[in-house]
Parts: C-alpha cells; sequence; structure tokens
C-alpha cells in the first residue's frame, strides 16, 4: 500500500436514501456540513439518491422515476445554450 495517498480523516458519518428515508451508519472520509442526530449522537450526514435499499436491482420492484421533470429541469437551466445552437 502506497504511503500518503489514503486519508487520514475517516469518521463515522450518516448515510441518508433521500428516496425512501432509510439511513445507515459508517465510517467514511467524505466532507459534508450537514448533520443528523440518531439515537441522541450527531453524526455528519451525506444524503444520497439511491442506495441499496431502494435501487430496483436489490429491492426487485422497479420505480417510477420522473424523467420528464429532469429532462425539463436540465432544458430550463441550459436554455440560453441550447437555443444560440440552432
Amino acid at each position: 500500500m502506497k504511503k500518503g495517498i489514503h486519508p487520514e480523516n475517516y469518521r463515522l458519518v450518516a448515510f441518508k436514501d433521500m428516496s425512501n428515508g432509510d439511513t445507515f451508519i459508517t465510517k467514511s472520509a467524505g466532507d459534508t456540513k450537514d448533520t443528523i442526530e440518531l439515537e441522541g449522537v450527531e453524526y455528519p450526514l451525506i444524503k444520497l439518491e439511491i442506495s441499496n435499499t431502494s435501487h430496483p436491482f436489490y429491492t426487485g420492484k422497479m420505480k417510477l422515476v420522473d424523467t420528464a421533470g429532469r429532462v425539463d429541469k436540465f432544458r430550463n437551466k441550459y436554455k440560453k445554450f441550447l437555443d444560440t445552437k440552432k
């Protein structure tokens, strides 16, 4: 293992799946400014779009994703760039 390339600041961090609210705690060196209190202890919080508790591969259930909303959001965000290409 090479020395000096691995993070030194591993600590307990809470990860929260924003699609279903599931939260789990593990060690991480990820940066975050958010915190959450679980069982009387405050942890740094990293928000996830999807985790093993909501991903169709692990759950066996298909979930409807709002792709139309994502496309509209993208078009609104980059409208000025898209209009200049025509």
